[in-house]
């Protein structure tokens, strides 16, 4: 396996890791503001804020170390991305402004504020839907070369059916993967309520997840037939994420194994994941740029590498302990304990 294979896959471990940890986090903003507005908070709120307090702090870790990597392996993402990015970048950095905003007013100012929870709420709505246009520019013909600079085509970027699928599904994925864990929590934590509100969000929205995300295959062979046939040929693995979907609404519907039920999306959502992305490859940006063309030089991919590897030796044993230690410690997990971590 080259190196180049390796730092992506490395990156693309660290990405997935964010849209696992992260959804769950949107998710959870989203359902404690839709609580609050349909004057269902005495079901959802305790749960959602048992959560959020000790988890939010790390959930940005993954992002950060994708962007610095993806500069780090691959420098010539910076000329290409760079400025194209600009706006979708900045409103990203405000909404995770206002998100961190929410936590410091929740932790250290009035609790339940209506009007935080529901910024915070539609902050968890737009930050994916802004983030996710990057994966529609990478699918190319939408950035022109001008004198020699790149410049992004809003207006072909916004009209485009790829760019709203490719939203679409953020949505919906978001929602459907808050849900299902925070069923799980709610169960563990022996909240029979707030356990069957979940459990029905998670049925809700998880047929527009599995709906949202063909569309994209459907629009992707129309903008980008390479990429459509190159997805064609692993569809076996596409397929098998398709089963673990199946697997986990079967045990939603029945009110078993909700914890088997996340593991079986988590499944489903890292074959799908590691599926489009090794589709997409050599490309990181059609037609321009490939991962053999923009690569750092060895010495540098090596120290990366290694540095990577053992930053995730680190944070999965973290996680690992934040999970024992706070979010399913039987004390905590029923409130009995301060839920300010």
């Amino acid at each position: 396996m080259s190196l180049e294979i390796i730092g992506l896959t490395v990156l693309w471990t660290f990405l997935f890791g964010y849209v696992i940890v992260g959804s769950i986090d949107f998710g959870a903003g989203f359902f404690n503001a839709y609580s609050l507005i349909t004057g269902k908070q005495h079901i959802l709120s305790n749960i959602i804020q048992r959560y959020l307090s000790p988890v939010w702090e790390v959930t940005n870790v993954f992002l950060v170390f994708f962007f610095v990597g993806i500069i780090g392996f691959f420098p010539k993402t910076a000329f290409y991305y760079g400025t194209t990015l600009l706006v979708p970048a900045g409103i990203a950095l405000i909404l995770l402004g206002i998100r961190g905003s929410y936590y410091a007013f929740e932790t250290y100012g009035s609790r339940g504020h209506k009007g935080y929870s529901f910024m915070y709420g539609l902050s968890g709505l737009l930050l994916p839907a802004s983030l996710s246009t990057v994966l529609t520019i990478s699918e190319g013909g939408f950035i022109e070369m001008i004198n020699g600079s790149p410049s992004l085509d809003y207006n072909a970027l916004f009209i485009s059916p790829l760019t709203w699928s490719i939203v679409a599904l953020s949505l919906t994925s978001v929602l459907y993967i808050s849900a299902v864990f925070l069923t799980w929590y709610a169960n563990k934590a022996g909240d029979v309520k707030a356990t069957n509100l979940m459990r029905k969000y998670a049925l809700i929205w998880s047929f527009p997840t599995i709906i949202t995300a063909g569309g994209i295959i459907v629009e992707l062979r129309s903008h980008n037939v390479e990429h459509y046939n190159n997805m064609l040929d692993i569809s076996w693995a596409f397929g098998l994420s398709f089963l673990l979907f199946l697997g986990t609404v079967w045990l939603l519907w029945k009110k078993s194994k909700y914890g088997l039920a996340f593991g079986l999306l988590a499944g489903q959502f890292l074959i799908a994941f590691f599926a489009y992305g090794f589709s997409h490859k050599p490309y990181l940006l059609y037609p321009y740029l490939t991962i053999y063309d923009s690569f750092t030089n060895e010495a540098m991919a090596i120290s990366l590498i290694i540095v990577f590897i053992l930053g995730l030796a680190l944070l999965i044993p973290s996680l690992y302990l934040l999970l024992k230690l706070f979010l399913f410690n039987k004390d905590y997990v029923k409130g009995k304990k301060n839920n300010h971590a």
